[in-house]
């Protein structure tokens, strides 16, 4: 909703009628930038729900409030110089990779369980919480 605020604000601004796709370069900024967190929010969803449902829910969610807190940062930054944006960006990247491996070692479990009778999921939530708190790390 700040997103799609922010690109109605300034094209009104810029246009004065309307959501008009032409305008200055502070609307093309902002316009940029809310297109690629739409972007962006179908795969982070998937791993979300993925890692959270097959591996652990406390650092998925963890994992996805800071996401959300990056892309604000991003989208941010986007508005100002195209520069600003890029800590954000990588940030959110190193996020998106975090709930991936979460995802990837909870569909493995599964099929160590299903095959072998292993269960490695004590293992994968102790891990995972141990590690959630270093995607504060900058």
């Amino acid at each position: 909703a700040f997103f799609a605020n922010k690109v109605e604000h300034e094209s009104r601004h810029c246009n004065g009628k309307g959501l008009q796709r032409q305008g200055s370069s502070a609307f093309d900024r902002v316009y940029t930038a809310n297109q690629n967190c739409g972007h962006a929010y179908p795969t982070f969803l998937a791993v979300l729900w993925c890692a959270g449902l097959l591996c652990s829910q406390a650092p998925a969610a963890f994992a996805g409030l800071m996401y959300l807190f990056v892309r604000q940062k991003y989208f941010v930054g986007y508005l100002g110089e195209r520069t600003q944006s890029t800590p954000g960006y990588l940030f959110g990247k190193r996020i998106i990779l975090f709930l991936f491996l979460m995802s990837v070692a909870g569909i493995l479990n599964y099929y160590l369980v299903f095959f072998f009778g292993s269960d490695f999921e004590i293992h994968i939530k102790t891990i995972t919480s141990a590690i959630s708190p270093l995607l504060l790390i900058p």
